[in-house]
């Protein structure tokens, strides 16, 4: 993502245009279904309905609603109100991090992976891009590549 958006460069009309999201409805509904689909890619990991692939739904659970948690705080700190796209974006983030660990860690590091990866990712998607004054229109590398670092970081 973050090497496509430095050489396709900023989208005609960046930083003079308002470009917000069309469709939040239908970004909602997106993030729900990443949401429920991200249950079976991390519990199916284990290859079988074991305890293993309880917890690793469990802790896919707990990962993305605090990191839709981070995300909405760390944004209603910096921009004095949160965002839907703001929640459902840290909820991605938070699946994304928590997909190294989701077969190895118990319900309370999920939960400190997702503030964290939650917060970061707002960071990064902020703050960092533009700091580097490059255009990603979907933050596909603040949320997915920084919530991946983060989450393999945090796996240990």
């Amino acid at each position: 993502g973050l090497v496509c958006a430095l050489v396709l460069g900023k989208r005609i009309g960046y930083g003079t245009d308002n470009m917000a999201p069309f469709n939040l409805a239908l970004a909602v509904i997106g993030a729900s279904l990443l949401w429920v689909g991200w249950f079976g890619f991390n519990a199916g990991s284990a290859v079988a309905a074991s305890g293993r692939a309880g917890m690793a739904m469990a802790v896919t659970q707990i990962a993305t609603a605090a990191a839709a948690l981070g995300w909405m705080f760390a944004e209603w700190i910096t921009k004095g109100k949160p965002s839907v796209l703001g929640v459902i974006s840290g909820a991605v983030a938070g699946l994304v991090a928590i997909t190294p660990a989701s077969g190895f860690v118990l319900p309370g590091a999920a939960l400190v992976i997702g503030v964290v990866a939650g917060v970061i990712c707002f960071w990064s998607a902020t703050w960092v891009k533009h700091a580097l004054g490059y255009d990603d229109s979907l933050d596909a590398f603040g949320v997915h590549g920084v919530g991946g670092i983060v989450g393999a970081l945090l796996t240990g």
